[in-house]
């Protein structure tokens, strides 16, 4: 379902193969059969298996890529608000519920950072940070230690899932009581349709829409640290006797034609790539979701034809909002 410059706010929004690699052919030989035989068997070893069809994203399998709109997305869900006003600009099955992946990280911080913990205090990498369920890599081996302060800045800017993962362990009460602290300031942020079950956005029982994502971002963005720390382009950090430089995962914040205040990317294969922003475009705050877009780069050129678009649109102002 798409939308266009629908004035309703989000409060009173309703709920609702790969080919296969040919073998060559054998070349012909005046041998024996049996010489035949062992050169063909050696031929159909060489013959490349055929390679597994990615996993479909949810969204896939839910038909959502079939909704049309006029800037041609690649992501089956977006949306576009005023921060200020909650108008919405733009909308493309807003109340589908997908898998975030690491857009999960935006609430994991948010929860360290209303708790008040201590971002001088030291962080150790252990076991059970290590992902079991895609098998990510990490440059934050096992023993490393680090600050809250800096496994929060890796988490955001990076998407460092060890250092998420921490961030969670750490927490008063343990993990558990982490997942609903998760979940309790979904449901008193009015996220309906917001679920987690773990706080880096590996799993994909960590599902949301883009109308909860939206007031996620604005929640977020009171926080200054947040905007700082999710929007930092680069940062150098000391790893025991080494120094790592770790970089945002979101090349926009080093476009001089972009103004973000805050930011967080995703990617699982249930969830496709995936992208949330507050950013001031087109003279205003805006809150951008973009949800299960289908390639690499994709997201990123979903956000620019959106800024374009933008920049163009014949868009009420928020004096005549008012």
């Amino acid at each position: 379902m798409f939308t266009a410059l629908a004035t309703t706010p989000m409060a009173g929004m309703a709920a609702k193969s790969a080919s296969n690699t040919a073998a060559k052919p054998a070349a012909k030989s005046s041998g024996t059969k049996s010489s035949r035989t062992a050169k063909a068997n050696r031929s159909s070893r060489r013959t490349a298996a055929p390679a597994s069809p990615s996993r479909p994203s949810f969204g896939q399998i839910q038909g959502l890529h079939g909704s049309d709109d006029p800037l041609d997305l690649k992501s089956s869900v977006a949306l576009v608000i005023d921060q200020d006003t909650q108008q919405v600009l733009f909308s493309k099955n807003p109340q589908a519920v997908l898998p975030i992946a690491s857009i999960t990280k935006l609430m994991t911080a948010l929860i360290v950072t209303e708790a008040q913990q201590p971002l001088d205090e030291t962080l150790t990498i252990s076991q059970a940070d290590v992902d079991t369920e895609k098998g990510s890599r990490s440059r934050l081996t096992v023993g490393t230690q680090l600050s809250r302060g800096e496994m929060l800045l890796l988490a955001l800017m990076s998407s460092e899932n060890r250092a998420a993962h921490a961030l969670g362990r750490h927490y008063p009460g343990g993990m558990d009581a982490f997942v609903e602290a998760m979940n309790a300031k979904a449901q008193l942020l009015g996220m309906s349709d917001t679920r987690y079950v773990e706080p880096t956005g590996l799993s994909s029982g960590n599902q949301s829409s883009a109308v909860d994502l939206a007031r996620l971002v604005g929640a977020a963005y009171n926080h200054p640290i947040l905007r700082e720390l999710s929007t930092s382009r680069e940062a150098q950090v000391d790893v025991g006797k080494r120094q790592l430089q770790f970089r945002s995962t979101n090349g926009l914040v080093r476009n001089p034609e972009w103004d973000i205040g805050l930011q967080k990317t995703g990617y699982i294969s249930e969830a496709g790539r995936c992208l949330v922003m507050q950013a001031q475009l087109a003279g205003r705050k805006l809150i951008m979701v973009l949800l299960d877009s289908a390639g690499k780069y994709s997201r990123i050129g979903d956000a620019e034809r959106i800024r374009k678009w933008l920049d163009t649109a014949a868009l009420p102002t928020a004096t005549q909002l008012r």
